[in-house]
């Protein structure tokens, strides 16, 4: 139990980081978009590893 608890949040901590990382990057343009697409492709990969492990 202790394990799945650890791997979410270090999914979620991963997510989270990433979001900040390219809000506080410079960007000219498409930042929005850019983090958007990073959020549902996130979405994706949560889901596919809950998926892969049993959740």
């Amino acid at each position: 139990m202790k394990t799945m608890d650890f791997l979410k949040g270090m999914g979620a901590g991963m997510v989270v980081g990433a979001a900040l990382g390219m809000v506080v990057a410079p960007e000219k343009r498409g930042g929005k978009k850019r983090l958007s697409r990073m959020f549902r492709a996130a979405g994706d990969v949560i889901e596919d590893i809950s998926g892969a492990i049993g959740l």
